[in-house]
């Protein structure tokens, strides 16, 4: 029987070798712990294929352990402290470490077991450095401290400027989707026992869409370089009927679940601009996802507290709409399609999550906590940290202003403008009152008429009330609006 001096626990986002607790870890004196919670699988009613991912990636992590020496204990337990207890019943109550969790809520958990934790470097920015910048801060722009993050990381920079001249590329960013475009291949991924296992106690029939290991996640991020990374920026706000990932990355739920660091992800898209082999606006739009935006997100996440996910700003109360969870529910082509894509792969891209999902939930003035938690189940990269200050702050503008200075909001011209679901749909986008009015441009308006109040000290919102007030048919779009929101919930608009 081996005597071990130390228990390691590890947890299902934190899959890595070279980072966290395991970075440290001894094959001869350390024993490895993952818990498979019963109460992780089953206390919310979770997406299958974020499920299947989840589980797989921990088994597939706790296999690769044991090739690599070390003695693995996967614990299936009705939750994790109940799981951590049955070791310590078996081997002793050991020093026992852990990586700092991801979330508030298994913080505190550990903190109650007296679990030792080692700082996270599963992101670039440590948590006091982030809150030393946002402490210091009148308003939290992310654009200042991606600026400071690019000097501070080397990335993209000759000294303290910008490689090229400019910080940002937005403003060459913002293409529609073109017509007869050809999109490159998707990678797929073959299944193996453990894969077969997983899907099997789970019920699932598993798709072939993500990893489940560490040489699959690389695959993934070589393909992405390959395929993807030249074409990203130019059309990464874009959305089309012919085809769901575009350009886009797909590497956020390995960047989640630890089986790729953010280092080595921006490290290989620089590598590409240096060879030439991608444009910097398109690297630069990546290298701000990720560095950027990612890390603003997990340290706004700590550093605005355990209780800013109750907000409710605007005092939303409507309950969760159908069509969230079925997609057939609605007339609306781009939010059933949009749903429709959630329900089969888990995963839709950034505008859709902001402009059509949160924004129909910003819109109906739906509960934000009702919001969140459908959004963090059905997700397959829904870390805690990253839906709560995404959804409340920037979704559902439910924090009062505090991460975003104006709610993003939009009626259907935009996503005319910007997607391909509005040909064929039932409604028009550029009505607002009528049968035939899409909804989004019905309940734009009519959301600014109902916070008109709220916004009126909003200096950035003050073009928008302009255009308000100049509407000559507000009545019949306040009746029009009760119309929709009452279909809406019944599930027939």
């Amino acid at each position: 029987m081996n005597t071990f001096e130390r228990i390691v626990v590890v947890a299902f986002d934190q899959l890595s070798f070279e980072h966290g607790a395991m970075a440290s870890a001894n094959p001869i004196s350390d024993l490895i712990v993952l818990i498979e919670s019963q109460r992780m699988l089953s206390g919310r009613n979770w997406h299958p294929e974020r499920l299947f991912f989840m589980v797989s990636s921990a088994r597939h992590f706790a296999a690769e352990a044991r090739v690599r020496g070390f003695t693995v204990v996967y614990r299936q337990a009705a939750s994790t402290p109940e799981g951590i207890r049955a070791i310590w019943a078996e081997h002793g109550q050991l020093p026992t470490i852990a990586t700092a969790p991801a979330s508030f809520g298994q913080a505190r958990q550990f903190d109650e077991l007296g679990i030792k934790t080692v700082e996270t470097d599963f992101f670039l920015t440590p948590r006091r450095l982030f809150s030393s910048w946002a402490e210091a801060q009148k308003t939290f722009v992310m654009e200042n401290f991606y600026r400071l993050q690019r000097v501070r990381l080397g990335l993209l920079v000759e000294g303290d400027k910008p490689v090229e001249g400019r910080w940002n590329f937005d403003e060459d960013n913002r293409l529609p989707p073109p017509k007869n475009y050809v999109w490159p291949p998707r990678l797929t991924h073959e299944r193996d026992e453990i894969d077969a296992e997983a899907a099997a106690q789970l019920g699932h029939s598993a798709t072939d869409l993500w990893a489940t290991t560490r040489a699959g996640a690389l695959r993934a991020l070589d393909h992405f370089i390959e395929h993807n990374l030249a074409g990203f920026g130019p059309l990464e706000d874009a959305s089309t009927n012919d085809d769901w990932s575009l350009h886009h990355s797909l590497l956020s739920p390995y960047l989640n679940v630890g089986l790729l660091h953010a280092r080595e992800v921006v490290d290989a898209a620089v590598a590409a601009y240096s060879r030439g082999d991608a444009p910097i606006q398109s690297v630069e739009a990546f290298v701000r996802q990720i560095i950027g935006w990612r890390e603003y997100i997990n340290g706004m996440y700590w550093f605005l507290g355990e209780g800013y996910e109750r907000g409710n700003g605007l005092g939303a109360a409507r309950k969760l709409l159908p069509v969230f969870t079925k997609s057939y529910q609605t007339k609306m082509n781009c939010v059933s399609s949009v749903v429709s894509d959630v329900e089969k792969r888990a995963w839709v891209h950034h505008i859709p999550r902001l402009m059509i999902l949160s924004n129909l939930a910003l819109l109906t003035s739906t509960n934000p906590q009702e919001f969140l938690d459908w959004m963090r189940e059905n997700f397959i990269d829904a870390s805690q940290w990253v839906m709560v200050p995404n959804v409340i702050g920037m979704g559902v503008h439910a924090d009062g202003g505090r991460l975003m200075t104006k709610p993003y909001a939009a009626g259907g011209a935009y996503i005319s403008r910007m997607t391909q679901y509005c040909k064929g749909c039932t409604y028009n986008p550029k009505l607002r009152v009528g049968d035939d009015a899409c909804p989004f441009t019905t309940l734009y308006w009519d959301f600014l008429d109902r916070h008109r109040e709220t916004f009126a000290k909003n200096h950035r919102m003050g073009q928008q009330l302009m255009g308000l007030n100049r509407l000559s048919d507000l009545p019949e779009l306040r009746e029009r609006a009760i119309e929709v929101l009452d279909g809406l919930e019944q599930g027939v608009i």
